[in-house]
């Protein structure tokens, strides 16, 4: 016999997630993949040096000031990704890029050009879909997990029942006091699990641009840029437990969610490219970005759905809309690049990044700091290091090919854990899930080609982005030694679940249209 208990979670057009360190990492960090131009998505965003595109606007401002014209840009493409469910393995439609260079000449010799630039371009894309399964839980559960959590409240005087995230909606209302006694003892003795993530919006940017040219010897340049966020996903948890006795009998429970994030940041990039030899093409450059200082805010409507096939019922039950306003800072970023050409028939460049998401934080919306949820940052993430190259060959004037490629290490240090229950932060209130991701290194690989006829130039770019991740759907901390699960369940004290490896890889394609006057 089978008894199965399904709990939907559903949520306004407006709901949302209060972010965590995943979510912070996975929706703001904008330098693990290149999207803008086609030229410069062939060149792997490699153009901190060479610049003379409008989307370098946002990585080495300074890259503005090498225009000698006026330059329009139009981008557009899709993308899709590698997933097993094969109903959502579908492309989508994108609007990467459009902006402007306007070339003012000026009657100075020092400064002979002073552009003004702007430039929409998308700075991340969160079209995502993947499943994961796990066929042996090995006695542990989401459940489990939920339990301890809710005896930490209870342990500093809250009723968690009152709770409005999963542990009060879901877990402690309805789930765990059927399986645990008040004191939180007893296992659900969960046997497999399924999880089905989709996930679309996109990080957005809106850079504004002053630059200028000295000498031709040097150039400098300011880039203003405001993000704006929207992400939207959708999740399905099922979880299976087998009971005891003498014939095979099971009952499980479902949790879905529905999931946004929006908000807007703004920050600023300064940059330089200094050519010291007067009679080489040879250039280096540098850029300081300042962290992005965002403004977010999060809500969620949770209400249940219950379904008892044993006896073919339903009982429904509303729940509370909730807000969580929220500010979370990126870290600084510095970049050094250098790159050549020769004559017009060959370019090359190479650039670095590194950003210390170690000191990423968060703060309440009053402006004070989230001392828990920024700890619990400094132990989860550590520093960025990114390595962009790009070459560019004309064999003949009118037409070009390009290669890119990108490395971008992990975010994330190798004992990273979502132990909510030691995570003194008021966001852990608001947060309806218990799942994870430890997304590995990153490498991007484009190709591309170009065409230019008088002053107007056509632009194609090929990009695959491949990297992999280990899942986790709740994180098993509560079989530590000492804590209460290990100590009233020895025999699964330090078991531990293991990860289910899921595939991120993405293909995009792209197209721009420009002219040049």
């Amino acid at each position: 016999m089978k008894k199965f208990i399904s709990i939907t979670v559903l949520c306004c057009s407006l709901s949302a997630v209060a972010q965590d360190t995943y979510m912070n990492e996975q929706t703001l960090n904008s330098s693990d993949d290149v999207i803008g131009t086609s030229r410069y998505v062939g060149m792997g965003g490699a153009m901190g040096a060479l610049g003379a595109d409008i989307s370098v606007i946002g990585w080495n401002p300074a890259g503005i000031g090498l225009y000698r014209k006026s330059d329009v840009a139009l981008t557009f493409g899709g993308l899709w990704n590698k997933s097993v469910i094969s109903e959502e393995n579908r492309g989508k439609g994108t609007f990467d890029q459009i902006g402007f260079v306007y070339n003012f000449k000026t009657d100075s010799e020092i400064c002979p050009y002073v552009n003004f630039a702007f430039n929409y371009q998308k700075r991340k894309n969160f079209l995502s879909n993947f499943y994961a399964d796990n066929p042996d839980l090995g006695g542990l559960s989401q459940m489990d997990q939920l339990a301890e959590l809710a005896q930490s409240y209870v342990n500093v005087g809250y009723d968690p029942k009152d709770l409005l995230n999963l542990v009060g909606n879901i877990a402690y209302n309805n789930i765990l006091p059927s399986y645990y006694d008040a004191q939180g003892n007893r296992q659900y003795n969960g046997v497999f699990n399924e999880y089905t993530h989709h996930s679309c919006g996109s990080l957005r940017g809106w850079d504004f641009n002053i630059s200028t040219n000295v000498k031709d010897r040097l150039f400098l340049g300011l880039t203003f840029g405001l993000d704006n966020i929207d992400y939207e996903s959708w999740t399905k948890y099922y979880e299976e437990r087998q009971l005891g006795g003498t014939q095979s009998t099971y009952d499980g429970y479902s949790v879905a969610t529905e999931s946004r994030i929006t908000g807007y940041g703004f920050n600023l990039k300064f940059g330089g490219i200094v050519r010291p030899f007067e009679d080489n093409s040879f250039r280096v450059g540098f850029t300081v970005e300042t962290p992005t200082w965002y403004k977010l805010k999060s809500s969620v409507n949770l209400g249940h759905v219950y379904y008892d096939m044993s006896n073919n019922t339903k009982t429904y039950s509303d729940g509370d809309e909730i807000f969580y306003d929220y500010k979370p800072y990126t870290p600084w970023k510095i970049r050094a690049s250098m790159g050549s050409t020769i004559g017009n028939m060959f370019a090359w460049d190479v650039d670095y990044e590194f950003a210390n998401y170690k000191g990423m934080t968060q703060r309440f919306y009053n402006g004070t700091k989230d001392a828990g949820m920024n700890q619990h940052i400094h132990n989860t993430l550590k520093g960025v290091h990114t390595i962009r190259a790009g070459v560019e060959v004309r064999p003949v004037s009118p037409l070009a090919f390009r290669l890119g490629y990108n490395f971008i290490t992990s975010a994330y240090d190798s004992n990273a854990k979502f132990d909510q229950t030691n995570l003194i932060s008021d966001a852990i209130d608001y947060i309806p899930r218990t799942s994870y991701m430890i997304t590995k290194p990153t490498h991007i690989l484009a190709l591309g080609m170009g065409y230019k006829w008088k002053n107007f130039y056509f632009d194609l770019a090929y990009k695959i982005r491949h990297q992999k991740a280990d899942f986790y759907a709740f994180d098993d901390s509560f079989t530590n030694p000492g804590r209460d699960f290990s100590t009233d369940n020895p025999t699964l004290e330090n078991v531990k679940l293991a990860p289910v490896p899921v595939d991120l890889t993405r293909h995009s394609i792209s197209c721009t249209l420009g002219f040049k006057f």
